[in-house]
């Protein structure tokens, strides 16, 4: 998971000496395709829930059966997605950014990443099965193939090295996609080697499979759409407060995004734990699965938000030049390194209800809490009633709070014991 965020610096250094405006437009570019990427996200704990569940109950059809179906419903979705989307490209970039040049720039790198969407999918079902079969370790070999390759190939690309046209930005674009479908490859060959003898790639799932799988991953997309989208409504409620203001929640969001990454990867552990045991029917287990790797994951962001609690000014210094803003935004980095760990329980738990199969339940909450708490109380303290940006940070402790709060309340209650 740290991996993903490293990569992205990296791109930002490469694209970055460029310009401002090639930055701008990979920037643009990056976000868009983030938001669309989280269409499918879902596909990913859809798959690795239904594959430890059947990997618990030792069910060996239904968890290759399960892949298949996954990989199916990857093409499904993906392919739509690619065909509408790709002629609004330009509108929509537009909509994001009004510099006509920065947009000219993006259109090219959004269009790569938009066609790179396939492979997205296609290395989801794949990362969502192996890590149901507790081969979580491949993930990270094949992930760490598609990020090198990533910066090998979109280098050559963006400034002609190797006899390659010089692309700039476009180069970028083409080089991820490039390198996420080599992840494909690699993928397929690995799950060929390991998997062929039973059945891989030799039958079709059944329906109710695929169902099962549709029914659990689509929420869980809807989900983290409206997260990703949420995100952009924060950034636009703060940017009416002004560009400093601005500028600091980028730096706030981002550093407490990289920060939350180890909760997010402890979480999905839990995923195949989880389902693990509800496979074994091994309710209890499965109970304390959960409440484990809470402990874990809050003792881990404790030592890492540790820096940002005694340094927080030169951290700052890291990214804004300007010394008003490193003094206002110190105490907010403060607040945000608190956040972070009382974040952790709710990012586990999340995770831990998608491994018993809750994924309705938690977009539920998840979304309720964001769009109809947050938001608007961020806007009123805001902009609106002149708090500014501690304002807006003092809104999203409660948020925060609340939200871990109640995945500790459901956890405790069993909620999962409702689905089937």
């Amino acid at each position: 998971m740290l991996s993903q965020s490293l990569i992205n610096l990296v791109d930002s250094a490469m694209v970055g000496a460029l310009g401002s405006t090639s930055l701008a437009a990979a920037g643009i570019g990056g976000y868009a395709a983030f938001v669309i990427t989280a269409l499918i996200l879902g596909l990913s704990s859809g798959v690795q829930s239904t594959t430890a569940f059947h990997f618990g109950a030792d069910c060996k059809k239904s968890q290759v059966d399960t892949l298949h179906a996954g990989l199916i419903l990857a093409f499904l979705l993906c392919l739509p997605i690619i065909i509408l989307f790709y002629p609004f490209i330009e509108s929509t970039l537009s909509l994001l950014n009004s510099n006509g040049a920065v947009v000219e720039l993006a259109i090219p790198y959004l269009e790569w990443r938009i066609i790179a969407l396939l492979g997205v999918g296609i290395n989801l079902a794949f990362r969502g099965y192996w890590n149901g079969m507790h081969h979580s370790g491949i993930y990270l070999k094949i992930i760490l193939l598609i990020h090198l390759s990533n910066i090998l190939i979109s280098y050559c690309l963006i400034y002609g090295k190797l006899g390659l046209p010089a692309m700039g930005v476009e180069g970028a674009g083409l080089g991820t996609c490039i390198s996420i479908f080599s992840g494909s490859l690699a993928w397929f060959i690995y799950t060929l080697r390991k998997i062929h003898r039973q059945g891989f790639l030799q039958r079709l799932p059944g329906l109710p499979v695929s169902w099962q799988l549709l029914t659990l991953s689509l929420p869980n997309s809807l989900q983290q759409t409206l997260f990703a989208m949420g995100y952009l409504c924060l950034f636009w409620i703060i940017g009416l407060i002004g560009p400093l203001s601005l500028a600091i929640g980028h730096v706030l969001v981002n550093l407490s995004l990289l920060m939350i990454l180890p909760a997010v990867g402890l979480g999905m552990a839990s995923t195949s734990m989880v389902g693990k045991a509800l496979g074994q029917e091994k309710d209890h287990e499965a109970q304390q699965w959960g409440i484990d790797v809470v402990k874990v994951a809050v003792a881990l962001l404790s030592l890492i938000a540790i820096p940002l609690l005694i340094f927080p000014k030169e951290i700052l210094s890291l990214f804004i030049i300007e010394n008003s803003g490193i003094e206002y935004g110190a105490p907010l980095l403060q607040l945000t390194a608190v956040m972070v760990i009382i974040d952790a329980a709710a990012i586990v738990l999340t995770q831990a209800l998608l491994g018993a199969g809750a994924s309705r339940l938690v977009m539920i909450v998840s979304v309720t809490l964001q769009w109809a708490l947050f938001l608007p109380l961020a806007f009123i303290f805001g902009p609106y009633l002149g708090f500014g940006l501690v304002g807006i940070w003092a809104v999203q402790l409660i948020y925060r709070a609340l939200n871990t709060c109640t995945f500790i309340w459901l956890w405790r209650v069993k909620a999962w014991t409702i689905i089937e």
